[in-house]
């Protein structure tokens, strides 16, 4: 059977946890969460109850720069 075609680097895996993914955005996995809920996090896949979240979409995202915090409403 072959590997999976991954961008990340060798031993990354292309698919995160939340609490992995918080570690790399370095925030706490409640606001994750939140911003999961909120539609604010690309590349989120729901597996059963779990949640995976895609890792170079992560590292792509133009997310924190310039939007509303998570309880402000956008002007």
């Amino acid at each position: 059977m072959s590997e999976p075609i991954s961008n990340s680097p060798e031993g990354t895996p292309a698919f995160l946890t939340v609490d992995e993914a918080a570690a790399l955005l370095r925030v706490n996995r409640k606001t994750l969460y939140e911003a999961i809920r909120l539609g604010q996090v690309p590349g989120v896949a729901r597996i059963g109850k779990a949640l995976r979240i895609r890792r170079d979409a992560l590292v792509g995202s133009p997310m924190g720069q310039g939007g509303p915090a998570l309880k402000e409403k956008p002007t």
